[in-house]
């Protein structure tokens, strides 16, 4: 083939995982380019909150955390079994460590570590969690990079004002990433210019990427240590959600709508990829808004979720996968409809976390919110029957009063009264009243798809065999999660994206140092 560019390492993707395996690679003496099909970086990392999930990091121990890689391994295999391979978990959690101080002390981020509970009651849990953050950033020391930023789901889906003089989270960490990125000298950051295909050499290796530029042009880009995918997962391609998933829609998703149409994993399996976890999500409850978008919702304070039928199904404050995995299961089951039904002791507002905010008469026009001052009436305007919807409100307050939810045991965990505040499981549970009800309606939304290339230890994506496809790697979104089917804490998918695609680069390295020796001898 015949190369328009050539590369030490070619990045595809711009999120979290993809600009940690760049400034790895650029660190390390290699010239580096990234390529992004849109016009933002950051992809669905610059909407997220920016937790990093590595246990025993050295940020933990300077703030007084009590952690360390074994406890966070003890957790992460309590949590997630076998379903992924033992030596792949375990490089994750070993190399943690490794990548916050390169991030910190070599990249130059400064790190700080925020209380989150681990989402599992199990042996190794930390109920202040293991997650570190890049610090907050001035737009001013941001620049003129801020306009490639991508900005806050809010802003970039919902056209909401937001405050932009100071980043925060997932912001924070795209932005500081790139601007380390051209302090290196040594990466190219190209917007607007999609990964096409990979290229390959007679053996099956490959050897860089066909792209296409801005002008619609194509561009073979080759790679001479190797090629990282960590371009996001499916979410947003409706026909391999149907597929692999039964979604009716790729619409709830939190990523960008040029974002996470599969493009990564077309790539894989036309090169033979071993691919797993196809049927799986980052699963949260969502707001469905009037432009048919939904917003991820969390951190549930009062009110009760109930499915078509009018029933409550779950514990509303379990962590948001473990919630958008009960929703998914009512859905297998034939209640595809959900609403989350509060009474007025918030106003207007929804007692969660919800970004942007919904605004209640523009909901209502949509049919998406509904305000009745008694629960016959609101099951009737939901089109639920009122005798099942009483009943439910009514054990739930029952159960309020006794302060024990003996059906779900909600503000049992510490998750649960982390957003609450509360000491107690009885103060999770305030019963349903006031003068009017509400009811929002929710769907089962996610946070990525988590389904893709099974890799190994040092990110190299396997073949159906084990054998490794020379020269490709895959990290983040665009691999099959190490954590399996569950979600372990805040910060796994950032942390395991970061990790192995150091890893990977390391490889990739090592690979091109054996390359060189080669040559020369």
């Amino acid at each position: 083939m015949t190369w328009d560019k050539t590369y030490d390492v070619v990045v595809v993707g711009s999120g979290g995982a993809a600009l940690a395996g760049a400034l790895a690679a650029a660190h390390r003496g290699l010239s580096t380019c990234v390529l992004e099909k849109s016009d933002r970086l950051g992809g669905t990392s610059a909407y997220s909150g920016g937790s990093v999930w590595l246990p025993g990091n050295h940020v933990l121990t300077r703030q007084g955390v009590d952690d360390s890689v074994e406890k966070g391994l003890t957790y992460f295999r309590a949590v997630v079994g076998d379903r992924t391979r033992p030596e792949v978990q375990q490089a994750y959690l070993e190399t943690g460590p490794v990548v916050a101080d390169f991030l910190e002390n070599t990249v130059g981020i400064p790190l700080d570590h925020r209380p989150f509970p681990d989402y599992f009651d199990a042996p190794g849990r930390s109920d202040n969690g293991r997650s570190i953050f890049a610090g907050p950033i001035a737009a001013d020391e941001v620049g003129d990079r801020l306009s490639d930023v991508r900005p806050m789901v809010a802003a970039d889906q919902f056209g909401a004002a937001v405050d932009r003089s100071t980043l925060d989270g997932g912001q924070a960490w795209i932005a500081r990433m790139v601007l380390a990125l051209d302090a290196t000298g040594r990466a190219d950051l190209l917007l607007s210019t999609g990964a096409g295909s990979l290229a390959q050499d007679e053996s099956g290796a490959v050897t860089g990427v066909v792209a296409t530029a801005p002008d619609g042009a194509e561009t073979r880009i080759r790679a001479r240590a190797g090629v990282l995918l960590a371009a996001g997962g499916f979410e947003r391609s409706a026909e391999l959600r149907k597929r692999w998933q039964n979604m009716p829609t790729a619409d709830w998703s939190s990523s960008h709508p040029g974002t996470g149409s599969g493009d990564a994993v077309a790539m894989l399996e036309t090169v033979g990829a071993a691919l797993d976890l196809l049927d799986q999500s980052w699963w949260c409850p969502a707001t469905l808004f009037p432009n048919g978008h939904a917003a991820f919702t969390l951190g549930i304070r009062s009110g009760i979720i109930v499915d078509g039928n009018g029933r409550r199904f779950a514990n509303e404050m379990l962590p948001y996968d473990q919630m958008g995995r009960a929703m998914r299961a009512q859905m297998a089951a034939g209640s595809e409809e959900f609403w989350f039904v509060f009474d007025d002791s918030s106003g207007d507002r929804i007692p969660a976390i919800c970004v942007p905010e919904p605004d209640r008469a523009e909901m209502t026009a949509a049919g998406l919110w509904h305000t009745a001052e008694t629960v016959a009436d609101l099951a009737r305007s939901l089109d639920i029957d009122p005798a099942a919807l009483a009943a439910t409100v009514g054990r739930f307050n029952e159960l309020a009063e006794r302060g024990a939810d003996e059906d779900f045991h909600r503000g049992e965990d510490p998750f649960g009264r982390f957003f609450v505040g509360a000491s107690k499981p009885a103060q999770c549970l305030r019963p349903l009243g006031g003068a009017r009800l509400h009811a929002v309606r929710l769907v089962l939304g996610d946070l990525g798809t988590k389904g893709g290339a099974v890799i190994d230890r040092d990110g190299a994506v396997q073949r159906p065999d084990g054998s490794a496809i020379s020269g490709l790697y895959a990290a983040g979104n665009s691999s099959a999660s190490i954590s399996g089917e569950v979600y372990p804490g805040p910060g796994v998918p950032l942390g395991s994206g970061m990790v192995m695609a150091y890893r990977a680069v390391a490889d990739m390295a090592a690979r091109l140092d054996e390359t060189k020796v080669v040559a020369t001898s």
